[in-house]
């Protein structure tokens, strides 16, 4: 086994440049020679421009690293020491995992892998799956024998999309190895770019686990209060009125409703409960939390239709404005966007809809969703929804939507309640 010292230091191949991998192997390359491999050459060819779409890291930053090639060719990684996999694991259509990506990675890194290298998984799994689906494949394909020839961790991702705050450096990176050698190397290897530190987890399990736990559990509480505002709304009663008198009490757990998307809290949970139901359990909290969840857009939907009817008009003839089409605030990414489940639900109504937003590409949204977004907005609309609270969109008064409804009259929905208080004059519902 080869040791990670100055003067033997390791070459580190990132696999996968996405959200996670890119910031990786650009803080990797500071201090070790890198190679960012992705299978996407058109990815690759942006990178190498200094353009990043995920917008996740700066052009200058991407330009300046010395240390860093980046390439789709597979044979170009075949000199790394360290192999770091950051490819996405989404579910399928059932809410199954989906590891095709990770598997193929696998795959991929077997057919290179040497005596003496380390594979490092950061993508987000199953407790086991490391041990149980990965390892497999790399010792098959390879022919080499685990532990003995090559060492495996695992190191959950932990980087929030468009949160310029918590990255990798400031948040503490949760390390695991097959045994005490490896994880020692993995965890001074990561110390390096994370000055936060590092927490050696005492098995691949574990490290799995946490990273599961995490998202579940803010899944879980979120759900709770979509769940009340469903509850508040019969009431007649605001949920962020009832939540802020509630935040009052110092160990009041500060969640708040709206819609749950992404690669990560909407999808992570499911990794869970896949594992549960193979160990013949039947996850209940966990599986109504995300029923919660995945019914919001619809909700959503549901309650601006009715609204629009309520103000007497023919709903077949409606317009409506859907602001936002990301998956969370101020980012570019649409995958598991719970926006389009609002859209599919208000055409259900044959009502007509626009989708704007300022961060989402259009060829982006008609290739995942089938819906191209609006160029032009209309001054005749019968409601407006503020779907994602995007910077551009809070610094609006009520003016400036009125000028966008018919008669300066109509629906206003602010999911996430960000105008609360300061519309007086339209309809307004927030959940």
């Amino acid at each position: 086994m080869q040791q990670l010292t100055p003067s033997n230091p390791p070459i580190i191949a990132v696999i996968g440049l996405g959200y996670v991998g890119l910031p990786l192997a650009l803080a990797f390359s500071k201090h070790y020679q890198v190679i960012g491999y992705d299978l996407d050459q058109a990815r690759v060819d942006a990178l190498k421009k200094g353009e990043d779409t995920t917008l996740e890291s700066d052009a200058e930053a991407i330009k300046n690293a010395s240390n860093l090639s980046l390439t789709n060719e597979l044979s170009l990684i075949a000199s790394a020491t360290v192999f770091i996999v950051t490819v996405p694991t989404p579910v399928n259509a059932d809410k199954s995992p989906d590891l095709s990506s990770l598997l193929y990675a696998s795959s991929q890194i077997a057919s290179l892998l040497k005596r003496g290298d380390i594979v490092i998984y950061e993508s987000t799994v199953y407790p086991g799956c490391t041990e149980e689906d990965c390892i497999p494949i790399l010792e098959a394909e390879s022919g080499l024998k685990f532990p003995e020839d090559f060492k495996v961790g695992y190191s959950p991702e932990r980087i929030n999309p468009g949160d310029k705050e918590h990255t990798l450096q400031n948040v503490i990176k949760i390390v695991s190895g097959c045994d005490e050698e490896s994880l020692d190397e993995i965890a001074k290897t990561y110390e390096l770019v994370v000055a936060a530190g590092v927490h050696r987890a005492t098995s691949i399990k574990v490290a799995e686990a946490a990273k599961i736990v995490e998202n579940t559990q803010r899944d879980v509480n979120i759900s709770l209060v979509n769940e009340l505002s469903i509850i508040f709304n019969k009431m007649g009663i605001n949920t962020f009125d009832v939540l802020e008198a509630a935040g009052t009490k110092w160990n009041f757990l500060k969640f708040y409703p709206g819609l749950v998307g992404g690669h990560c809290i909407g999808v992570d949970p499911y990794y869970l409960v896949h594992k549960a139901m193979q160990l013949g359990y039947h996850s209940k909290v966990i599986n109504s939390g995300r029923y919660v969840n995945d019914s919001m857009g619809f909700y959503i939907g549901k309650q601006t239709a009715k609204k629009i009817i309520a103000q007497g008009k023919m709903i077949q003839e409606a317009h409506v404005l859907v602001m936002g089409a990301t998956f969370k605030e101020n980012v570019s990414d649409i995958r598991n966007s719970k926006v389009i489940d609002v859209v599919n639900e208000l055409k259900s109504f044959q009502i007509n809809v626009d989708v704007i937003d300022p961060h989402a590409d259009s060829s982006e949204m008609e290739h995942e969703y089938g819906v191209s977004l609006a160029t032009d907005i209309r001054k005749d609309y019968d409601a407006i929804i503020l779907a994602v609270n995007h910077r551009e969109y809070c610094q609006f008064d009520e003016n400036y939507f009125k000028g966008m409804l018919k008669d300066g009259k109509g629906v206003f929905v602010d999911v996430k309640g960000i105008y609360r208080g300061k519309i007086n004059d339209l309809t307004y519902w927030s959940l």
